[in-house]
């Protein structure tokens, strides 16, 4: 093979692996459900027990049930992961690495807190029949398809598909300036999420299903995994830290000034998260923060595969942030009617 040959065939393959020769970003495309489609973010939430928290959106009965067989690996996200059918025929996606407790435990507080969340089960341990030929998560599968901590996340195609052909972005949706968008966002800080990406963003982590059920299009944050850590830039930031997330519980809100809270996030999306939220978005959401009970953030947490230790300290400081949430609510309300 001729020498320039060769060199133009390995800088190629450089570029193909190296962020410095990839192909211009490309933003997603924002298209919304037709006008008079009913189109929800939010929803009010039912009684919540601790056994709904342990058992989460999906419930005892659509948990995920062995024997599990592989249908391929998926490369999608930064996590190892892969596609499997269980004893029922469900379809899952399986992650594994950093994020399995955050992104098992996140969608439990965010379901009981009114908004949407796909169906997630931690699961200890268990057997992937026939898996092979697998690359990022060849670590966490040994040879005879045996696994430990693995999150397990429910596609229901046939009752609550993805509506494909739509998308939204915190700038770009039909709920811009509502109360429960706000919400979305409070509960988005209240998590530490400093993974915000959205559809103007590759590998966006906002979604639009449709509930056959009432032909609904609901609005869903769907990656809860970067949650439960610390906030920050990239050499700062982490998850599933109960330390890290406690310890930066007393800098969540800053304050207010002229009914805008002020808050000490710092992640992506930073400007869309925190700016215009107003106390009276803090005051609307947080009658459903504070009916969580320990009792049921403890068999969340639980369930989630947390430690004693990490239950404990997760409990306290979630506490305390919706305890910081309702001085904003209702000690600025009281002031305000002072004469």
């Amino acid at each position: 093979m001729p020498r320039l040959l060769r060199a133009w065939i390995i800088l190629a393959a450089v570029c193909a692996a190296s962020s410095l020769c990839a192909a211009p970003r490309i933003r997603g495309k924002i298209e919304s459900p037709p006008a008079g489609a009913v189109r929800l973010i939010w929803q009010p939430p039912p009684p919540m027990t601790p056994a709904d928290w342990f058992w989460g959106p999906g419930g005892k009965e659509r948990a995920p049930v062995p024997p599990f067989q592989f249908i391929k690996e998926d490369f999608g996200g930064t996590n190892p992961k892969v596609k499997v059918k269980d004893a029922r025929g469900a379809i899952w996606t399986v992650k594994f690495g950093s994020e399995v407790h955050s992104d098992t435990f996140t969608p439990r507080l965010v379901h009981a807190a009114g908004y949407f969340a796909e169906p997630t089960y931690f699961v200890g341990e268990g057997v992937i029949q026939c898996a092979h030929h697998l690359q990022r998560a060849k670590p966490f599968i040994t040879r005879r398809g045996k696994f430990r901590y693995a999150r397990f996340k429910l596609h229901d195609e046939k009752t609550l598909p993805y509506a494909d052909e739509y998308s939204w972005s915190w700038k770009d949706n039909p709920f811009v300036g509502s109360r429960e968008l706000n919400g979305l966002k409070i509960v988005m800080l209240l998590t530490s999420n400093w993974d915000g990406k959205d559809a103007s963003d590759r590998g966006g982590n906002t979604s639009v299903f449709l509930r056959k059920a009432d032909s609904a299009y609901l609005y869903l944050f769907t990656d809860w995994g970067s949650t439960m850590g610390k906030w920050g830039g990239y050499f700062r930031r982490d998850k599933w830290d109960s330390y890290g997330y406690a310890n930066q519980t007393k800098k969540l809100v800053k304050g207010e000034q002229d009914w805008q809270v002020g808050w000490g996030f710092s992640g992506k999306h930073k400007q869309d998260l925190t700016q215009g939220v107003r106390v009276d978005d803090v005051r609307w959401i947080v009658p459903y923060l504070s009916r969580f009970t320990e009792e049921e953030i403890h068999a969340g947490l639980v369930a989630s595969g947390a430690t004693p230790a990490q239950v404990e300290r997760f409990t306290r400081a979630i506490r305390s942030r919706i305890d910081a949430l309702e001085q904003v609510a209702y000690v600025r309300a009281a002031s305000s009617r002072r004469p």
